[in-house]
């Protein structure tokens, strides 16, 4: 293993409470970049020297040496940066994914989301920019709110607005601007999601991806009938199930073009040696925290 981060789903493992547990004892960690160092005869796909991703959650990245099948890993460019290819396997395919399975939007259109400036926060903002679209990217207030938001415009966030602006009578002033939302991606639930739904187009999608906040989705009853809205969730384990490993390879590539081109960079990173989790684990469950630790091996 080369580099491996921590993300809110691998703390939701080890706390027992995400979509799929492992047998025990296990190794934690989801997502990361491996180098191939040898194969074995019947290997036809890797070479040694080749960097791989999992090709699937639950194979535990966080350790310095593994064995595992060919099935197991998806080759990736090496021309890449590490950071890149360390966190490409989940934030980055998620945010794609939302942007273009579940409303056909067109250059011009807007997606609002909350948690922005998260893993899949960053990517959706490099995204949606590269395809053209515009994004009203909510986060919570915080004392540093201004570096934030510079920091997100320079990724190509439109606007960024906190949860209180959102709130606001004022927030209409935005849409004399920009075109009402089509595309809502929440990933915090509770008060926020329902202020996302306000604010959505009629007929237009809310995606549930996470739950920051633990809090249930609660959804105006008048807004579901007369606006038409609808309500969705997105697992990317799912998303995997249903497709072919070599859509998810097609959509590994798609997204190293992105890197490529410059249109998509890794999070905000604090690079910290395996042997000091202890205090990446807690650096990353701290709130307002804009940078994600990634253990280097």
């Amino acid at each position: 293993m080369l580099a491996a981060p921590i993300n809110p789903s691998d703390i939701n493992m080890i706390q027992g409470n995400y979509g799929l547990l492992p047998k025990l004892p296990a190794v934690g960690g989801n997502e990361g970049v491996g180098q191939v160092v040898a194969v074995g005869s019947n290997v036809t796909r890797l070479k040694p020297g080749d960097w791989v991703i999992p090709a699937n959650a639950g194979l535990g990245t966080w350790r310095t040496e593994a064995v595992f099948s060919e099935e197991a890993l998806i080759g990736v460019p090496s021309d890449i940066p590490l950071q890149s290819a360390a966190t490409l396997g989940v934030n980055p395919c998620t945010a794609y994914r939302m942007l273009v399975d579940f409303e056909q939007l067109q250059p011009g259109d807007s997606v609002i989301q909350n948690a922005s400036n998260s893993g899949v926060g960053q990517a959706v903002i490099q995204i949606a920019a590269a395809l053209g679209l515009r994004t009203i990217n909510v986060v919570r207030d915080r004392p540093d709110i201004q570096k934030l938001t510079d920091r997100l415009k320079s990724l190509g966030a439109e606007h960024v607005i906190t949860e209180e602006e959102l709130r606001r009578p004022e927030m209409k002033n935005i849409f004399k601007d920009v075109p009402q939302p089509r595309l809502a991606l929440n990933c915090v639930g509770g008060k926020s999601s329902t202020e996302l739904l306000r604010h959505l187009a009629p007929g237009g999608t809310m995606v549930t991806y996470g739950g920051m906040a633990k809090q249930p989705v609660v959804a105006s009853v008048s807004l579901l009938i007369f606006k038409d809205l609808k309500l969705r969730g997105f697992w990317l384990s799912q998303w995997k199930k249903n497709h072919s490993s070599d859509q998810f390879k097609a959509l590994i590539l798609t997204l190293c073009d992105l890197i490529r081109q410059g249109q998509l960079t890794g999070p905000a990173c604090a690079e910290v040696p395996l042997q000091d989790y202890q205090h990446a684990l807690e650096a990353s469950m701290k709130p307002f925290v804009s940078s994600k630790q990634i253990l280097t091996m």
